[in-house]
């Protein structure tokens, strides 16, 4: 049995868990497909899909679920079998009656269209603390398909950390939906960097932590503080930026201004020097004029944000921006094409400033890794097996990479 990905970290993440709660069932027969709905072209790749498993074995079961299955469901009747509120995938029982009477092993299969390909479970191990949303940014339609933000009790995060370092990881990344948002729904509210500080305080063998996405408006000078003395969260905060201009942040409703971004950027690289920034930006927003987007670029050149994640912005049905005066297409698509040459050359400046020095690099699979900055390594030399924290050197720096050798003084665990 097949399970489908579309859409984002959390979206594999859960994938992986729905793995594990049918792993030992012994289910076949069907697809699950676990959806995005994000944006419109993520359900014309979804409904794609399911027409392409149609034709190509009508017979299979066909189960949906994920955000598309709650927003969407009934435009999804006529092409699945089964569909499953995204708020019960993780749940045995949503899978039982359907699947029952199977009697093969399930295989884990990652076709997901984000480009995010799940890693061997010792390089990097995906830990959930949150999910949904409690704001309603007038792009976005996600809080209708996850719904109220939701934490995972502290407890239950440590023993998912835990388990992962005893399995061998060296690294796991913090995610969910806005988990900086993180703890406003426990008792006794405690914050993203409470749960940081208690996590990386009770387990000393956690090499690396990372977190997905930060927004900077819910970081207060405490996560400054952990992020200057704690050497094992990682130099690299992507945040959750959409937009470098005032008008536009506030048209989308944003919690952050321009200012704010400025203030947190130059803060967390005072604490430190080696921080590397990435940011989700959303280019031709309704009513973004020449001046906002060159605002936006402005700003992504000055605080050198070196890993974009650009979207040209994509209209949703059922969101306030979508009824806004929208910005013609082949003008949001040239925009997102501008930054992400942009971020290109910060990103090569980047890697040409690393040649020469000795840094750690956690192993993956095809002689490749990732550094603590989150730089993409090319690996040359002895081979390491994967999963393995090495130090190495630094030779040579491509747009895309740099290229590391494995050879004298790196081969051995830190």
């Amino acid at each position: 049995m097949e399970i489908i990905t579309f859409g984002c970290r959390l979206n594999n993440y859960e994938s992986d868990e729905i793995n594990k709660l049918l792993d030992t069932k012994g289910y076949t027969g069907a697809v699950i497909i676990n959806s995005c709905a994000v944006t419109k072209e993520a359900e014309r790749q979804l409904s794609q899909t399911l027409r392409k498993i149609r034709r190509e074995d009508p017979q299979k079961k066909i189960i949906l679920t994920g955000c598309a299955s709650t927003i969407n469901g009934k435009k999804y009747e006529e092409m699945a079998d089964f569909i499953i509120d995204n708020s019960q995938k993780l749940h045995i029982t949503s899978y039982e009656k359907i699947l029952e009477k199977e009697d093969s092993t399930i295989q884990m299969l990652n076709k997901a269209p984000s480009k995010i390909v799940a890693l061997p479970r010792r390089s990097r191990a995906y830990i959930q603390i949150q999910n949904g949303c409690n704001h309603s940014c007038t792009f976005c339609i996600i809080p209708q398909g996850r719904g109220a933000s939701k934490s995972i009790p502290v407890g239950e995060v440590y023993e998912k950390v835990r388990t992962a370092v005893e399995n061998g990881c060296n690294e796991v990344v913090f995610t969910g939906v806005d988990i900086t948002d993180y703890g406003i729904d426990l008792p006794g509210k405690p914050t993203i960097t409470q749960l940081l500080e208690r996590i990386l305080r009770l387990l000393p063998n956690l090499h690396r932590l990372r977190l997905s996405s930060i927004d900077v408006a819910e970081l207060d000078d405490d996560f400054i503080d952990l992020f200057s003395r704690e050497k094992r969260l990682t130099p690299y905060l992507h945040l959750s930026m959409q937009a470098g201009d005032d008008m536009v942040l506030k048209r989308m409703k944003r919690r952050h201004s321009r200012n704010d971004i400025i203030t947190f950027c130059k803060k967390a690289r005072a604490a430190r020097p080696d921080v590397v920034f990435g940011a989700d930006i959303i280019s031709g927003f309704p009513t973004e004029t020449d001046q906002m987007f060159t605002n936006t670029f402005t700003l992504i050149k000055d605080l050198r944000i070196a890993h974009l994640h650009v979207f040209p912005y994509s209209e949703r049905d059922g969101t306030p921006a979508a009824k806004m005066p929208q910005v013609d297409k082949r003008i949001r698509k040239e925009r997102a094409a501008i930054l992400r040459t942009l971020g290109s050359d910060i990103l090569h400046e980047h890697y040409k400033s690393q040649v020469g020095r000795l840094i750690d690099v956690i192993v993956e699979g095809g002689r490749t890794g990732k550094a603590a900055d989150f730089s993409t390594v090319k690996l040359e030399g002895d081979d390491v097996e994967v999963g393995k924290l090495i130090k190495v050197r630094v030779i040579r720096a491509l747009r895309s990479s740099i290229i590391c050798d494995t050879g004298i003084n790196s081969l051995h665990d830190l």
